[in-house]
């Protein structure tokens, strides 16, 4: 992912570099600001991401049930004990971030405790932690910027070529700037979903309670679909356990371009799982 991503850099530049008459530079510029914005993804997505969301770092004795549950997750996945924080959007919702097991942070809205019981939250906070040990706040977080640079690149391009009056070359701009953020979107969502999949197993193994997740799964959708929802970052959307727009407008289609996985698709993969771990048979 991150060579197609840093390749799409590296052709942007090439391109608005040979608007300018300097194909080479364009492309070693490119590459460069590529690097550093990867660099600055490293170190700051966290700080970033809480601060985005509001979320408030918490203590045992501020919020023993949640702090808890993460503690005993912890242990049991063999894990430094992560940060844990109060977000207080408007939704039942849960999200990590960090750049690695040891930096990471995992949050949960105050409208998901009071709706989830302990086996529900205890699904999610799994999920959340293995976000964390797969080191995927890392890679989305990386891929995010990478796209938001490619779109903000090729829409420079375009209003250069505008106001320069090149006609010729404005035309070869536009198709840049209408395909290229696409296919840069393409990855981002591929990996977006794998990687949602990949930490529903990989929590349901830990809990070895894969339906308590889809049960949780099922509530947050339907919270997040609720009026109460007025969550409109939509930055941030492949940083939550379910996308904070299901169920709003437009969303049946819209879906077809979401960072997650659906939830039927989750809940039947779970089910599956639950057949594999407990013997348990389920009418899909």
């Amino acid at each position: 992912m991150f060579v197609l991503m840093t390749g799409l850099l590296v052709v942007i530049g090439s391109f608005v570099g040979y608007l300018f008459n300097n194909w080479i530079l364009g492309a070693g510029v490119m590459l460069v600001v590529s690097v550093l914005f990867n660099v600055y993804s490293y170190f700051f997505s966290k700080k970033m991401a809480l601060r985005a969301n509001k979320v408030r770092i918490v203590t045992r004795e501020e919020e023993p049930r949640l702090y808890g549950i993460v503690e005993n997750l912890a242990m049991k996945a063999n894990m430094p004990m992560p940060e844990v924080g109060i977000s207080m959007v408007p939704m039942p919702n849960a999200f990590a971030t960090g750049r690695s097991p040891k930096d990471a942070a995992v949050v949960a809205t105050q409208p998901l405790l009071n709706m989830l019981t302990d086996e529900e939250l205890e699904g999610v906070m799994a999920h959340e932690m293995s976000h964390v040990k797969n080191r995927d706040i890392l890679v989305m977080s990386v891929a995010s910027t990478m796209a938001s640079l490619i779109s903000y690149v090729t829409s420079m391009a375009v209003w250069s070529t505008f106001f320069s009056g090149d006609r010729d070359n404005f035309w070869l701009a536009l198709i840049a700037d209408i395909t290229l953020p696409f296919a840069a979107m393409l990855i981002q969502l591929g990996v977006s979903r794998n990687r949602e999949y990949l930490a529903d197993e990989t929590g349901a193994r830990l809990t070895g309670k894969p339906m308590a997740l889809a049960s949780a799964l099922t509530k947050i959708e339907g919270g997040c679909a609720s009026r109460a929802n007025t969550y409109d970052n939509t930055s941030y959307e492949n940083v939550w356990i379910s996308s904070p727009f299901s169920g709003r407008a437009g969303q049946k289609f819209m879906s077809l371009f979401s960072t997650h996985p659906s939830t039927p698709d989750r809940i039947a993969r779970l089910k599956a799982l639950d057949e594999e771990i407990n013997g348990i048979k389920h009418v899909y």
